[in-house]
């Protein structure tokens, strides 16, 4: 665990160090994901197969085991205890309710001159919706990824999730079933964003691809954009919490922690203007790690990724933040809007002390697919927009052309395009 001091003198270049840091996967990566692509392309269904038996020790028959039917998601949910069905039910309609206030509106207006302008939002056709199934089953990613598109309108929603040594999830199944997902496909890692994007004889293929996964899913997401959509190319997760000494700092490390449990590759860091809450904090992490059935997980990303920074006053909080540009911002502070204010990067904040992050992952209701790897300086967590497209539209008269059009001869000829000037230019004899 790496601790900083703003007052120390090595302090900016520690820091800086920091930010550059790189925790995601490398060219052996990127190879291994090529091949692999390449390999689902020309061989679709046939690659599908090798590949499932060899990374999820499942082999895929021809008697329709590939796909998991809509009456085995039904009797998913209906099977689920009371009050997980109702936690379920509730973290759906909220993050439903969240996502309908996205929708965009169309524009159709007319300018001074006579000119009709304006654009037109429609959905995808198709939307591939990965969720895994290795070192955690998350129902609440399916939910997270399937109702903006939903909410969006799309027609035809895939999931791709893996079932290692055929074993499945019922939650993810059961939050199939509560969000309408049309099909379910038994299949993971690099080779199942490859069957989306490209298609198999078994599989149409999709036009947007989103969800979080390991280090293959996100590199073929990477190498496969253009090909298809995708939300954003992910890495490990990250907490930032910027806390004063008042806060109990057995809350501040289990928010810490809440991250480091998810992957070694993770990180958490806190900024606090007090060393003695800062120990202190240390010290709760070090007990609550021993509580952990992710224990392992979470002591490792802690121990090689964990950083606490002391800053004189937290003023200097927010400088530092936008920087870092982390995934989650935690403002565990008696004025968070003050801080608030002045962060400009991040995926998603949390605001007060008794907003944990964690909640934001289930049922406060915005996304929490966000960026990772400082992309919160230029990219956004997913949203409905992911799942559509806009097209603008023109119409003028003979009248609005001719008010327009020379200025479009002109700046055609000066671009050496004689047929673009052409193009206007016999409309306005």
């Amino acid at each position: 665990m790496l601790r900083l001091s703003t007052g120390d003198r090595d302090f900016e270049a520690r820091f800086a160090r920091l930010v550059d840091d790189r925790r995601e996967s490398g060219e052996d990566v990127s190879r291994v994901v090529a091949d692999i692509l390449s390999e689902v392309r020309q061989r679709g269904d046939e690659a599908l197969t090798e590949y499932t038996q060899r990374f999820d020790k499942h082999q895929l028959s021809e008697d329709g085991d590939w796909r998991i039917s809509p009456e085995s998601c039904r009797a998913a949910y209906t099977s689920l205890d009371p009050g997980l069905r109702r936690a379920l039910e509730l973290a759906a309609e909220r993050i439903r309710a969240y996502h309908q206030d996205q929708l965009p509106r169309d524009r159709d207006f007319t300018d001074a001159i006579g000119v009709r302008l304006g654009a037109r939002w429609r959905p995808v056709d198709a939307a591939g919706l990965y969720v895994p199934g290795g070192r955690a089953v998350y129902p609440s990613s399916l939910l997270m990824n399937a109702i903006p598109a939903k909410v969006a309108g799309v027609a035809r929603l895939v999931v791709a999730t893996p079932t290692p040594r055929g074993e499945v999830n019922p939650l993810v199944l059961a939050a199939a079933h509560l969000v309408g997902v049309d099909e379910v496909w038994r299949m993971g890692g690099a080779q199942a964003i490859a069957a989306l994007a490209y298609g198999t004889d078994r599989i149409a293929p999709v036009d947007v691809i989103t969800g979080p996964g390991n280090d293959y899913v996100a590199e073929a997401k990477r190498q496969l954009f253009g090909v298809v959509g995708i939300d954003m190319v992910a890495g490990p997760s990250e907490i930032l919490v910027i806390a004063d000494g008042r806060n109990d700092p057995d809350w501040i490390a289990a928010d810490l922690l809440s991250q480091a449990e998810h992957d070694p590759s993770a990180q958490s860091i806190l900024i606090t203007d007090d060393a003695g809450f800062a120990d202190q904090v240390e010290d709760r992490v070090d007990v609550q790690c021993t509580m952990l059935s992710t224990e392992k997980v979470a002591r490792q990303s802690w121990d090689d990724n964990g950083v606490v920074i002391l800053v004189s006053n937290l003023a200097e909080a927010p400088a530092l933040a936008n920087r870092l540009a982390a995934e989650h911002v935690e403002l565990a502070v008696d004025d968070p809007e003050a801080l608030f204010a002045q962060v400009r990067h991040a995926g998603s904040v949390f605001l007060g002390r008794h907003t944990p992050e964690a909640v934001g992952d289930y049922v406060a209701g915005p996304n929490h697919v966000l960026p990772t790897g400082r992309r919160a300086r230029f990219a956004s967590g997913l949203s409905v927009l992911d799942f559509m497209k806009r097209t603008s539209f023109i119409s003028m008269g003979p009248d609005a052309l001719a008010k327009i059009g020379p200025a479009a001869v002109a700046l055609a000829e000066v671009e050496g395009l004689p047929a673009h000037a052409r193009s206007v230019e016999l409309r306005l004899k």
